[in-house]
């Protein structure tokens, strides 16, 4: 074989592999979904795939989404990241290099959407997480935006919160250290505490899946607080709160969005009476909006939506937009319409982009009163 002839298979074979990552014209908005539907949080992973299932249907039932000339269909690839970080990447992959998606909805716990992230960035494919509060999902980052609020705005509202209603002086903190999540915002959290005039007298972490916590609760209780913050995940929060009820520590409890599923209230029981949490939306003041989706969700499905659900239908409906104002398939276009939207009140709430993948958006805080998730306050960054 001469060189002319090698270098033209060469090219050719550069060209074909290139091709079959680039974006090829479809007839539908393809959308990929990375969810924890297996593993330690699959009530996260299911609220993600309900809610994306709820919005496609929706949008397909109207005719599609109108681009141009055309109304094109969603067509949802919905893949299992097993709550694991390798998976999830994996999962990113996959989803780019198969199934030639637009975006990506998810991953939503932080420890799997910032692998993600990576992933979806160097391939230059829209990711939005609902769930993950963590800074590291979107630094750096041109292609990845969250639809939730951050961990430090997060950890701040807690301290604000344990200091100014709680009127708590001393304060302690339980937290999982392999989780970038929970040791983020306990990070946040004590930061914000002792900068306005508190002491975290206690900061004892685990790692996931201990069950024994008595010797961190031991010190714990030693250290006498009058706040116990807990930015731990739903599952993990009942055993903990119930060991820390046993061994005599009886201060307010306190939690981050991580506690926002109903299963926290079936596992807590009254341990948990009378706690407090930050999270994304309360649905006993739902808006007009919000009313619809959790009105169309419980008919869809029989139950309440978590804040899970809502974040992830806000994720679908600001990538929507983004699509319909870019008026393209195009990810470049549509990444930099997504980046520019403008103030927007979706399910969970008033927000906006300014260039960055994060939104400006509030939080509320809400008290477990009567075995119930009430809304307390809201609060605003």
């Amino acid at each position: 074989m001469n060189w002319p002839t090698l270098a033209v298979l060469v090219f050719l074979t550069i060209s074909l592999a290139l091709g079959g990552c680039a974006p090829r014209d479809t007839n539908d908005i393809r959308i990929g979904v990375n969810a924890e539907i297996t593993g330690s949080k699959p009530t996260v992973g299911d609220s993600c795939k309900k809610a994306a299932e709820l919005l496609a249907a929706q949008v397909n039932a109207a005719g599609g989404l109108k681009l141009g000339d055309k109304n094109l269909p969603i067509t949802l690839f919905i893949e299992d990241n097993e709550d694991k970080p390798e998976s999830a990447a994996a999962v990113a992959k996959k989803l780019i290099s198969q199934n030639n998606v637009l975006a990506i909805i998810g991953p939503n716990a932080s420890g799997n959407a910032i692998p993600a992230a990576r992933i979806c960035e160097d391939a230059k494919v829209i990711m939005i997480s609902p769930w993950s509060t963590n800074p590291k999902t979107t630094e750096k980052m041109k292609y990845v935006f969250r639809a939730c609020f951050l961990d430090d705005f997060q950890g701040e509202v807690m301290a604000k919160f344990a200091r100014d209603n709680l009127k708590a002086a001393k304060a302690a903190v339980l937290y999982d250290v392999a989780s970038e999540y929970n040791k983020g915002i306990a990070e946040y959290f004590k930061k914000s505490f002792e900068k306005m005039g508190g002491q975290v007298v206690a900061f004892e972490s685990y790692t996931k899946d201990d069950k024994d916590f008595s010797s961190q609760l031991t010190k714990i209780k030693a250290a006498q607080p009058e706040v116990l913050f807990l930015p731990n995940y739903y599952n993990e929060v009942p055993l903990q709160v119930q060991q820390a009820r046993r061994l005599g520590i009886t201060c307010r409890l306190i939690g981050s969005d991580s506690w926002g599923s109903s299963e926290l209230l079936t596992l807590g029981g009254r341990d948990l009476e009378g706690s407090f949490f930050s999270t994304h939306y309360a649905p006993d003041i739902a808006t007009p909006k919000a009313q619809k989706f959790i009105k169309d969700y419980e008919a869809k499905y029989g139950k309440k939506p978590d804040d899970v659900a809502a974040l992830t239908y806000d994720s679908g409906r600001l990538l929507l937009t983004a699509i319909s104002r870019a008026g393209s398939l195009d990810r470049q276009k549509v990444r930099e319409a997504l980046a520019n939207i403008p103030e927007m009140e979706e399910v969970t709430g008033k927000m906006k982009f300014t260039g960055t993948g994060d939104p400006t958006k509030s939080a509320v805080i809400i008290e477990i009163k009567n075995g119930k998730f009430t809304y307390f306050a809201s609060v605003s960054p």
